[in-house]
């Protein structure tokens, strides 16, 4: 098997393209003809591979899921339109009402909200708990829970949990373990080899390139009985290990219409050519962003696993093979002077996404997590004090630079 850069800029695709074109064509089409009313209905029932509207399959997006599933060594992949989109389909595929979701108020602000506003009035509940701590992952799932859910770095509060531990855990009490992989992609961590059953991605994040468009992924590593899944067992009966793809595929992805742009595939398709080499970049700045930071007279506190006084760092060295992500928060004296630093900034810039090949800073309390009071800000461990910084792939110097030039004006 050749190594992630080289499959991730070659793929495995068997399809020679008409003109020879070294770059797969993007297929921006709604509709695909067929020769026959029968070859049209063996399409549309699944018994021929082949193409019949955009909103199921894509050409385009057909190649950006393959690469995909040769780089994590999954089962079967689907690309939808966002990272959200992907939350919300599996969870809408394995639970429902009266039935629970384990994961933990350390998740992406958008994330916990669609758990504890969107999705609660219809029944699912989330049940809040660390994943830092074993016992309280098992002692909330019973006969209900559809899944366990968690990030592989949270975001913003940069909490590693020992993904292997939980996995025997879920492996034990027969539900599916789901983690969000977003800000470490397959290349920093290898989900199936930690016994992760599904994995989530934004991959509008390292993924895409520099932000060039949005979009998001379910990976099923083809390790889970769906057979345990209760609305799944039919599905399960009828594909097997790929029971979880055509529930989605011919049920809820469809129904939902949440499937990601032709052209939107294509540019994913670009950014994971260079993605190896990005997130090396990104992982070496951040690691000397932190331990700069660190040493600051003016920075009151610093997070990044990368750190070796991080709680985190062993289990994170483990996990991501010695790297940490492009991630940190630090903390300064006050809200005030976060937003006096983050204005005096000239380089970096002030922007809301992460891995991005540009250096972006936010103040997770008054932006992201803007609807949440401060009681619930404080359970979530986000401080007002606290600033977060991904770090791109520009010059470490120049990036130092702006940085000291907007502590020192503090």
């Amino acid at each position: 098997m050749t190594g992630f850069a080289t499959s991730a800029i070659h793929g495995n695709s068997s399809r020679k393209d008409l003109h020879g074109a070294l770059r797969p064509p993007v297929y921006d089409t709604v509709a695909f003809e067929h020769d026959t009313a029968e070859d049209i209905n063996l399409a549309f029932t699944g018994r021929k591979p082949a193409h019949a509207y955009s909103r199921i399959t894509n050409p385009t997006v057909e190649e950006f899921e393959n690469r995909i599933r040769l780089l994590s060594n999954g089962l079967a992949v689907i690309a939808f339109s966002s990272g959200m989109a992907a939350i919300s389909n599996i969870i809408l595929t394995l639970g429902g009402s009266g039935t629970n979701i384990v994961t933990s108020n350390h998740l992406f602000g958008n994330s916990l909200s669609l758990f504890k506003k969107t999705l609660k009035p219809w029944g699912l509940e989330a049940r809040l708990v660390s994943m830092s701590h074993p016992q309280e992952i098992s002692s909330a799932i019973d006969g209900k829970t559809r899944g366990v859910f968690l990030e592989t770095v949270t975001n913003p509060q940069l909490e590693v949990a020992d993904i292997r531990s939980i996995s025997c855990i879920t492996a034990a009490k027969g539900v599916p373990l789901i983690v969000d992989n977003t800000v470490t992609t397959p290349y920093l961590f290898r989900s199936k080899d930690f016994g992760v059953n599904v994995e989530v991605l934004s991959s509008t994040k390292y993924i895409s390139g520099g932000a060039t468009t949005v979009g998001g992924l379910i990976i099923d590593n083809g390790n889970f009985n769906w057979h345990q899944s209760p609305r799944l067992v039919e599905w399960a009966e009828k594909m097997g290990p790929l029971a979880l793809l055509g529930a989605l595929r011919r049920e809820v992805y469809r129904n939902i219409g949440s499937c990601l742009a032709p052209h939107n595939a294509y540019l994913h398709i670009l950014g994971l050519e260079t993605m190896s080499l990005r997130i090396e970049k990104s992982c070496n700045n951040a690691l000397a962003v932190a331990r700069f930071l660190k040493q600051h007279k003016r920075v009151q506190s610093v997070n990044y696993p990368g750190l070796e006084v991080s709680a985190y760092h062993e289990i994170a060295a483990s996990q991501f093979s010695n790297r940490f992500g492009g991630i940190l928060t630090f903390e300064l004296e006050s809200r005030d002077e976060c937003f006096t630093f983050i204005n005096n900034l000239k380089l970096i810039r002030r922007a809301s996404n992460v891995n991005d090949n540009k250096t972006l800073v936010l103040h997770p309390a008054s932006t992201i997590f803007c609807e949440y009071p401060e009681k619930d800000l404080r359970e979530m461990d986000i401080s007002q004090k606290m600033i977060r910084l991904s770090v791109g792939i520009e010059d470490i110097d120049d990036i130092l630079n702006d940085l000291e030039g907007g502590l020192t004006s503090l």
